[in-house]
């Protein structure tokens, strides 16, 4: 990420070849949380909430485009995570009926639609409007989760379902559309972010042995406050 940005800011092309990769491995770990952690509206609180905190830098930096960074574009996602997880929860308990289980999946659909309208809109009172990497930036995460089935008591002959590997297949399916269907100024060579499968398959699941989760949220709008002020002081 911080590769990449330097690149955008100096226009160093092969540094953004090497930061296409940063953008699938966060999908992977956005849809990694929300299998995971224990305080859903806070999960998405954080993000969110930092996603509004770099927002506002934006508008100030420039006040003539609606950008919305990648932390709105997670939070989209992260959103979506939830609806598809609940819906899958309800899908196998054999106590809802079949109505409610098709207003739900109506109500995904629905929610999915939204966002790809919301993501081809282009202008908005005269000015661009853009979200970071567009419908299938906010999909990506969603695609990691369609197997995700934890809480979801799955039969002895169906638990292969809910293997890592199975939805990093689902995962490549929609980094695939990422970058077939990319918008934006790096659509030319957003295929190199299929590198990232590569260490994605060296991945255990497994939770690293230092807690840096709250110094990666900061990191982010740290970094690109500091790489913008070297940017303006050369």
């Amino acid at each position: 990420m911080l590769v990449d940005h330097i690149g955008v800011l100096w226009g160093i092309m092969p540094l953004c070849y090497i930061g296409r990769l940063s953008m699938p491995l966060f999908a992977m770990m956005i849809a990694e949380g929300c299998r995971y952690t224990k305080n859903k509206p806070l999960h998405f609180a954080m993000i969110f909430t930092l996603g509004v905190v770099c927002q506002v830098v934006y508008q100030i930096v420039d006040p003539t485009f609606y950008y919305f960074s990648i932390l709105i574009t997670f939070s989209i996602s992260i959103l979506l995570i939830y609806l598809l997880q609940y819906m899958k929860k309800q899908w196998f308990d054999k106590q809802v009926s079949i109505l409610e289980k098709l207003v739900l999946s109506l109500a995904f659909l629905a929610a999915v639609f939204t966002v790809y309208a919301l993501c081809s809109v282009t202008m908005v009172n005269g000015r661009a409007f853009y979200i970071d990497y567009g419908f299938w930036g906010c999909m990506l995460p969603v695609f990691a989760s369609l197997f995700d089935f934890r809480g979801i008591a799955l039969s002895e002959k169906y638990q292969w379902l809910d293997g890592y590997y199975v939805k990093l297949s689902a995962f490549a399916v929609g980094l695939l559309c990422l970058c077939a269907f990319a918008v934006g100024p790096f659509k030319a060579f957003e295929w190199f972010a299929l590198f990232a499968l590569i260490p994605l398959l060296l991945y255990n699941g497994k939770k690293g042995k230092r807690n840096m989760k709250y110094f990666f949220y900061i990191f982010y709008p740290v970094h690109l406050a500091i790489l913008q002020g070297f940017y303006w002081m050369v």
